[in-house]
């Protein structure tokens, strides 16, 4: 069995509602083991025997889609790659306030001319580095909020679908996915 993550994007932010215990379910449903959820954001941990990523992420956006009719894109990690993204924030060192330290999981890596084209917009003080399928993102200024420095400036810069989590998420998930 290998421990992975599913990370669901744009559930309980804005109109698309998903109950956390409908998603245990449905991840359990589909074989799953070991089935928690962490928040209300639409993050599960799970066990499974299945090595394949986007199998895993395409399985659970079918089922959300036919059981629950929700079009939700679900990006997957396993517990070794979220333990290299937990141990390789290149920001981490520099700032104490945890909301101002996100990562951007990406769907798949961004081409090299999309990543050398990515500018901070407006002239925001955001520092930030693009790793394979993350994007680590230090607020200098001010948190995510207040930002044009979204998850949806990002997709729509990079090409890919992607979905954000703070630091305390990415760590606390680290930690529900480690061996």
């Amino acid at each position: 069995m290998t421990r992975y993550v599913a990370l669901l994007r744009g559930v309980n932010v804005g109109t698309t509602r998903l109950a956390m215990a409908d998603l245990r379910r449905i991840v359990t449903d589909l074989g799953h083991e070991d089935v928690k959820t962490y928040l209300q954001s639409g993050n599960v941990a799970f066990d499974s025997t299945v090595r394949d990523a986007e199998k895993l992420a395409a399985g659970i956006e079918r089922a959300l889609a036919d059981e629950l009719a929700l079009k939700v894109p679900v990006l997957v990690r396993s517990g070794r790659e979220l333990a290299a993204v937990a141990g390789g924030n290149p920001y981490a060192d520099r700032e104490d306030d945890p909301t101002r330290l996100l990562v951007a999981f990406l769907a798949t890596p961004p081409k090299t001319s999309t990543v050398d084209a990515l500018t901070v917009p407006g002239g925001e003080n955001v520092s930030f580095t693009v790793t394979g399928r993350e994007v680590f993102l230090h607020f200098v200024d001010g948190g995510y909020g207040r930002s044009k420095f979204t998850n949806a400036y990002l997709e729509k810069k990079l090409g890919v679908v992607s979905t954000s989590r703070n630091w305390k998420s990415v760590r606390a998930l680290a930690e529900m996915t480690a061996a």
